[in-house]
């Protein structure tokens, strides 16, 4: 990766992630790409998945809190007949149950898929990035441990077939099944779970072999870079004159696009902008985007809770928060106007490493 000659603006970069990498080989990528060290992500994938990740840079890592929690789209292959410790085709195979086209498995495919459609209780991969006792769970699998997750809430939207069944060998000649599938879920849902448990209820066992992410909330793998291309971009703009850096969707652009927008007087702008509240009728002005993010925290037992946010806009146009209501008040949770002075009020932390955000 070159280094960039100019810092990128502050924004987000929309990275089409090959396999092979970790999500954060993509944050130490982009950080020489960028030339700046703030940079994290929006969801972490797998190495052996590839699509759309989701990187901010400068304060748009602050917004990345209120886009991990946006609905997720995936296309998936699935082999119907192995099972294998890690639920996808990088780990161990551990049962050979063998799976063949019989004329009723598509009739029972789909019911299969049916039922692990909704909301669900969805038990996490051994090797998820879910945390036991402050340590990864995927860690303590590696170290040896035995690792039991408990179930918690996620929904899945739509999963249906897309292609298949198609009957294949495994290189150990297991005879095998091959299944496409479009997968659009909740943040949280592990697509590696979903092919576990559909192997579970087939009675043949089943595992990943291709995962892609093709949407996060409005956002669209059309739209992204490859590292390549993103490479080719800081090369050109070094040559430029004046020499330019990597380019970002602006953070007034994405606030836009993801969240309610609300039109601000210059009294209103200037009030949020040092952490003062307004009156909750704010909230009434605001404009609806056709796929707009509702952020969701997850809670002790597991379950997501929706945390509504707006965005507030001054008169030129910049993004100046993203608000709350209730109460009887519309109050900033997160200052995005680039020049506060004393007395401005955050009330959102940034996180100590804001690439590793913790959910799929």
């Amino acid at each position: 990766m070159p280094r960039g000659t100019v810092t990128a603006p502050d924004g987000l970069l929309l990275i089409d992630k090959p396999s092979g990498l970790t999500s954060h080989d993509v944050v130490a990528m982009t950080r020489r790409l960028a030339a700046t060290r703030k940079v994290g992500h929006a969801g972490t994938l797998d190495p052996m998945a590839t699509g759309l990740l989701i990187i901010g840079l400068g304060r748009a890592t602050r917004l990345l809190t209120y886009l991990v929690g946006a609905d997720k789209t995936y296309t998936a292959t699935l082999r119907l007949g192995q099972e294998t410790v890690t639920d996808d085709a990088e780990g161990e195979v551990t049962a050979r149950h063998g799976c063949t086209p019989q004329e009723d498995l598509p009739a029972r495919l789909d019911a299969a898929l049916a039922r692990l459609t909704g909301d669900l209780m969805q038990v996490p991969s051994a090797v998820s990035a879910v945390k036991v006792d402050g340590v990864r769970a995927y860690a303590r699998v590696r170290g040896g441990q035995d690792v039991a997750l408990a179930a918690r809430p996620v929904t899945v939207h739509a999963l249906t077939r897309a292609g298949g069944p198609r009957p294949s060998t495994a290189p150990d000649g297991t005879d095998v099944v091959d299944i496409d599938l479009c997968v659009c879920c909740s943040s949280g849902t592990y697509v590696r779970a979903l092919a576990r448990d559909l192997g579970r209820a087939l009675g043949c066992g089943a595992h990943l072999t291709v995962l892609r992410r093709t949407a996060v909330g409005p956002f669209d793998v059309g739209e992204a870079l490859t590292l390549k291309a993103a490479a080719r971009q800081v090369e050109a703009g070094a040559d430029a004159e004046p020499p330019s850096g990597l380019r970002t969707m602006s953070l007034s652009a994405v606030a836009r696009r993801c969240f309610p927008a609300v039109a601000l007087d210059e009294d209103e702008a200037r009030a949020l902008a040092y952490g003062q509240v307004l009156g909750e009728d704010v909230a009434a002005r605001a404009v609806t985007p056709e796929r707009a993010v509702v952020p969701k925290e997850r809670r002790p037992d597991g379950a997501l809770r929706a945390r509504p946010v707006l965005a507030g806009f001054a008169p030129d146009g910049e993004v100046v928060a993203l608000l709350t209501t209730g109460k009887g008040r519309t109050r900033p949770v997160l200052v995005l106007a680039p020049a506060m002075g004393p007395g401005h009020a955050d009330t959102q932390p940034t996180a100590g490493e804001p690439g590793d955000l913790g959910e799929p």
